[in-house]
């Protein structure tokens, strides 16, 4: 199960192992792995079923596992890490969800979230907290940090993830992995939405290998009828960009974070430090600027958009149980939101999306000079539980804290650009990423592949108890 997706494909068409035998395996690590809490929701006999049947697709045969939020599967729970929804099952399925089962992977199960993906961790009240396998005391990150979990601890090759501000990239960094949001439009929301979070969220995966991302990238770029808007296709397969030549580009280095406090743990700095150095051992320009924001105005704008957000959500609580949720059912950032949402008039919220997108054009125009953005993944090694998901009594106050952590990562969402973590340092045991922004997912594929050859990952594994080291 350590090998990648790709990988335990090949394996498959060539007759080397079964579909059902990778299940197994799966299934096998999902069980001595279950101290970590990264998988709320089992669906094994349905992938055995599924195993044992004719698969075709890219993937064929693969083991998958779906972060329970954003993709629903009809018949199957969706809690959303929510005590609200303990009892929900889904009616519709994901279009995201669909394709990856027309790539032939095997859903084994679904991954913990926290509540509606408030948070860049990964604690609900419902399930319990998820464990970092580098560091079990320490955040998986969220708020797809049950994929993270699992895919860093061998349990699959990959897991499904959403990013509002951060959600994939924020947890690949925290357990070691490859995130990359793609850029807006790239993959449809369909049928649920048109858009999420006013176009701040998008779907991709979390996996180990460069090679790995694009081709889950491949299997999910596209869009359904009657989306309100869509990406330009690429001119050829994601997959076919990893290992191409990206020419000599100019890479513009962060300088420091566009929020408060503006600094970054000098020894998550030097991890940085160390990928551009390297970067211009392979004949790309550092620059030296940065695209610069209002920052208090994009916080509270976001903070305006996700109380706006979970407003709603709250309506759909209440239609799926019936009845109003009680204080106790909901996580208190969660109430937080809900009731800042309440309060936002139809003009606060049009221009707080209209001033994001015055800070995306004022950013295109200052990334004129440069083809990559360099920052580090986060501003702080991976946090301790609590750190992210506490309420701080506002949403304002609850985004200060997040974005004084995450830097960059929510920069990419508010632009619309493409963003990759990749893990290329250590420190102290514990991964540290290293974020490119892009408005393009092909520079990124194959810049993030030479930093892949340069700057190897593929040999480091989290340390694990005995039982998991077996049936490894």
């Amino acid at each position: 199960m350590w090998r990648p997706a790709v990988e335990q494909a090949a394996l498959v068409r060539d007759g080397q192992v079964s579909a059902s035998e990778l299940v197994e395996a799966a299934i096998a690590r999902i069980s001595a792995t279950r101290e970590l809490n990264a998988v709320i929701h089992e669906d094994f006999e349905a992938a055995r079923a599924r195993a044992a049947g004719p698969l075709s697709g890219p993937l064929a045969g693969v083991p998958f596992l779906l972060k329970d939020l954003g993709e629903p599967q009809a018949g199957v729970p969706e809690r959303m890490g929510s005590r609200a929804l303990a009892g929900h099952v889904a009616r519709l399925t994901a279009w995201t969800v669909r394709r990856y089962l027309d790539a032939g992977l095997v859903i084994v199960g679904r991954t913990n979230t926290p509540e509606f993906g408030n948070h860049c961790a990964t604690e609900p009240a419902l399930f319990g907290r998820t464990r970092n396998p580098w560091a079990p005391e320490r955040s998986p990150g969220g708020s797809s940090g049950g994929s993270a979990a699992a895919v860093a601890a061998g349990v699959v090759a990959a897991a499904s993830g959403g990013d509002g501000t951060g959600s994939i990239r924020m947890p690949a960094s925290c357990c070691g992995l490859v995130g990359l949001k793609p850029r807006r439009g790239r993959a449809s929301l369909a049928p649920a939405a048109g858009q999420m979070l006013d176009g701040l969220v998008n779907k991709g995966a979390l996996t180990r290998t460069v090679l790995d991302c694009a081709t889950l990238l491949d299997v999910i770029a596209g869009s359904a009828p009657g989306d309100p808007y869509a990406a330009p296709p690429p001119a050829r397969p994601f997959a076919r960009e990893v290992g191409a030549d990206p020419g000599a580009l100019r890479v513009m280095v962060a300088a420091a974070p566009p929020f408060p406090p503006h600094a970054v743990d000098p020894r998550v700095q030097a991890v940085a430090d160390v990928a551009a150095g390297a970067l211009a051992g392979l004949g790309h320009a550092l620059v030296e600027d940065v695209p610069r924001f209002d920052a208090a105005a994009v916080r509270h704008a976001i903070a305006v958009v996700h109380a706006v957000d979970n407003a709603r959500t709250h309506g759909f609580v209440e239609e799926e149980l019936g009845r109003p949720p009680r204080e106790d059912e909901l996580d208190p950032v969660t109430w937080d939101m809900v009731r800042e949402g309440r309060l936002v008039s139809g003009a606060e919220h049009a221009d707080a999306v209209d001033l994001l997108h015055a800070e995306t054009r004022a950013a295109a125009a200052a990334f004129a000079t440069a083809d990559v953005l360099l920052a580090p993944t986060l501003n702080v090694l991976p946090p301790m539980p609590g750190d992210l998901s506490a309420s701080r009594g506002t949403v304002d106050a609850f985004f200060d804290a997040e974005f004084a952590a995450t830097g960059w990562t929510t920069v990419a969402n508010v632009t619309g650009w493409a963003a990759i973590s990749l893990p290329l340092g250590m420190v102290d045991g514990l991964p540290v990423g290293v974020q490119l922004l892009a408005p393009d997912e092909v520079v990124l594929l194959r810049v993030a592949a030479q930093l892949e050859a340069a700057l190897p990952w593929a040999g480091r594994r989290p340390p694990a108890p005995a039982a998991t080291q077996r049936t490894g």
